[in-house]
Order: C-alpha cells, then structure tokens, then sequence
C-alpha cells in the first residue's frame, strides 16, 4: 500500500511539473524575414544604383529606364506564396518584365513563388520616360520615386528608388542681350528713322511751296 502510494504521489508531481516546463520555457519562436531591393541603371554607364540625384546623369523624353528588383529569404525557414508589386509613377510607363499591370491604379503585381532558406530571385523591368509633350510644361528637372513591395503571409519588406528626367521648356521667350552689337544696331536703326524724318519734313516744305 505504501509503494502504491507513493507511486501516486509521484505520478502527480510529475503532470504538475511538466506543464510548469512547457510554461516556463515555451516553444522556440519561429521568424520570418524578406528582403526586397530596388535598383536602376544609371544613364551612359550600365550600373545598377539605389538612387539617382539631380546631380546624377539624368534621363530624357522617350528614353528607356531599367529597373532592378531582387528578393532574398533572409530568414531561417522557407515560406511559400510571395507577391511583388510595383508602384509604378506618372510620367513613366511599362513596357517589359514580369506581372500584370493595372493602368487605374499604376500597379505592376506579380507571384514571386516560394523561397527556401537565403534563396535569391531577380527580375527586370523595362520602362519608358512619357513624350515630351507629355511632361510638365513649367519643369526642366524633376524626380520621381517608384516603389516596390514584397509580401507573403508571414513576411513584409519595401524599397524605392528615384530617377531624375530632364526636358526642354517649352513657352519661354528669351530675353535678347544688350551687347555692343545690339548698342550699334539700335543706333544704326535711330539713325536710319533720323533720316527718314528729316527727308518727309523737307517734302512736306516743297509741297507748301506748290
């Protein structure tokens, strides 16, 4: 009877302590991580760059802008399903890549597919400067940000990168110098009207003579 007892006993002890265990140390966490990174050619060299300034080589009317994305598991655990959308920004429309575009809401939305452990995707984006007639009238130089996002059930990440258009501007009338070849000019011109002053009052005296 006291072995049956104390079997009892420490059959008791041991549920109690193994539900204080799995409540004192839990289970291992699980974290998800994705990485996304948006890249574009810098004009005359071919190299992908974050970002392009005013300073930077500039694109043109019509030109053709490369985009870069690249998407990497950065975490510990695969994970399925990756959507990549890109926000596409006035004043640039595309012409190549992946995914299908939404003009109302200027979204380029592609699937992406599953991703094992540190596994690496990149896709390319070939996008065209609007018209001339197309830009901003009133601006010579202007940026604009598009952006990309990836995401799934578990993991989320964004970036951006800026480009820089410059264009002619149209309606605006230029000033003429007053240079020494103006100075001569506009005394040739006082001289002339002088001149031709001097012959009409000299015929309008001959015509009182008559």
């Amino acid at each position: 009877m006291k072995k049956f007892l104390a079997l009892a006993a420490t059959a008791l002890c041991f549920m109690f302590y193994v539900p204080f265990v799995q409540a004192q140390y839990g289970q291992p966490s699980i974290s998800y991580s994705i990485l996304i990174d948006k890249m574009v050619i810098k004009p005359g060299t071919g190299d992908y760059v974050d970002n392009l300034s005013p300073s930077d080589p500039r694109y043109s009317p019509s030109q053709d802008v490369w985009f870069r994305v690249k998407v990497k598991n950065t975490s510990d655990q695969s994970f399925t399903a990756v959507t990549i959308k890109d926000h596409v920004p006035v004043y640039i429309l595309p012409i190549q890549g992946p995914g299908s575009w939404d003009l109302e809401n200027r979204i380029i939305t592609w699937n992406a597919g599953d991703f094992a452990v540190d596994e690496e995707k990149s896709y390319y984006l070939k996008m065209r400067v609007y018209d001339q007639s197309m830009l901003p009238s009133d601006k010579g130089l202007f940026c604009i940000i598009n952006s990309v996002e990836a995401r799934n059930n578990v993991a989320y990440d964004d970036d951006s990168s800026q480009v820089c258009i410059e264009k002619t501007v149209t309606g605006v009338v230029k000033v003429p110098s007053a240079g020494p070849e103006m100075g001569i000019l506009l005394l040739s011109g006082e001289m002339l009207a002088l001149g031709a002053g001097l012959i009409l009052k000299k015929t309008k005296s001959i015509n009182k003579l008559y």
